[in-house]
């Protein structure tokens, strides 16, 4: 069994960046890491994702903003958020699956606004 706790949430104006974290409690390897978020009122959406090969992937919302990045040596996973929207806003959940587990975090409440 694997915990992931997020942090770094917050609230932002727009325009402004955010690094979220994902610590693992845990070896990541061989694990399926993403991002998810779920605003008010909406379905949770993936939002990037990083593969046990580092193959990426972005939503087309937040692509060429956003960036994923995983240390299996630290067992944790990144999330760089730059140029931030309002509709940014959410609550983001680190996920690791693979063909046997699905693990979620408790989330980290990003709020971007002026």
């Amino acid at each position: 069994q694997v915990q992931l706790v997020e942090s770094g949430g917050g609230l932002v104006q727009p325009g402004g960046s955010l690094r979220l974290s994902c610590a693992a409690s845990g070896s990541i390897f061989g694990l399926n890491m993403g991002w998810y978020r779920q605003a008010p009122g909406k379905q949770r959406e993936l939002v990037a994702s990083v593969g046990s090969g580092l193959t990426t992937y972005y939503a087309a919302s937040v692509k060429g903003r956003f960036t994923i990045s995983r240390d299996n040596a630290k067992n944790m996973v990144y999330l760089q958020m730059n140029s931030l929207k309002p509709e940014d806003t959410a609550v983001y959940y680190c996920n690791g699956r693979n063909g046997w587990y699905d693990y979620w975090g408790q989330g980290t409440q990003v709020t971007v606004s002026s």
